[in-house]
């Protein structure tokens, strides 16, 4: 059995994780962290100024962290340190956040990081390489919704799918929402949409003269990063210390 606890226990995201855990028998929920202490599935929740000596006594294999940038570095530090597998689901960090998450993880503990643990937007990236490197002069529009609630924008998924669209088409302005007078130029389109309980809805639009290419991917329900997590949790475990992303994960 694989121990696994969770970094906001009490979250959206860590309430379902937590009984993804409970069902599945390859692994052991054994508790969690978050802003105030409690209970989850009879589990005790702490607060995160007591991880470190949750650590040492529960001694977990992988520690999965789908909180806010700033709780989330803390928490993938103290993990590191006490020889915790990591598993996050956190974005909005910044470049000082994540050269503090590379110092501490890199030859210390296994970590799969990435911006989105669903099968399908994994796939559909792959799906969106593909078509930027063979649409090299056609022009890029990215559109983002979510929840009212998301604090970071535009969202991971859509940082890691304009890192993608330059890596096969060249670097690109980013411009972010257009008003007034304007001329497109090499430029790639950003859209945030905020509103409602909208889980998460990406697409990437390729137009050319004469035609247009779109992409998209909808999520419906959380659970389908949750369970991603669920997969990366049970592959993450025993893995030799590096940093890992979902393409590890599925083998893409």
């Amino acid at each position: 059995m694989i121990k696994v606890a969770v970094c906001g226990a009490f979250g959206r995201m860590g309430t379902i994780i937590a009984n993804m855990v409970q069902d599945d028998p390859e692994l052991e929920f054994i508790g969690g962290v978050d802003l105030r202490a409690g209970e989850v599935l009879g589990r005790p929740v702490v607060v995160s100024e007591e991880l470190a000596a949750f650590l040492e006594e529960k001694s977990p294999d992988v520690l999965i962290d789908f909180t806010i940038a700033a709780a989330s570095v803390q928490n993938i530090e103290i993990a590191a340190a006490h020889g915790v597998a990591l598993v996050i689901g956190t974005t909005g960090f910044s470049e000082e956040e994540e050269e503090r998450i590379r110092k501490a993880t890199d030859g210390v503990v296994p970590i799969v990081k990435t911006t989105n643990f669903s099968v399908g937007v994994n796939t559909f990236w792959e799906l969106i390489r593909h078509a930027a490197s063979l649409l090299g002069d056609y022009d890029c529009e990215v559109t983002e919704a979510h929840h009212r609630y998301k604090k970071d924008a535009p969202s991971g998924t859509a940082r890691t799918i304009i890192s993608i669209l330059e890596e096969e088409m060249g670097a690109r302005e980013k411009v972010y929402g257009r008003v007034g007078m304007t001329e497109r130029g090499d430029e790639i389109g950003v859209h945030v949409i905020r509103g409602g309980d909208i889980v998460g809805d990406h697409s990437v639009l390729f137009s050319g003269n004469f035609e247009t290419i779109e992409l998209s991917h909808r999520a419906y329900d959380r659970s389908v990063f949750a369970r991603g997590a669920i997969r990366a949790a049970r592959w993450v475990s025993g893995q030799p210390a590096s940093m890992y992303t979902m393409k590890e994960v599925l083998g893409l």
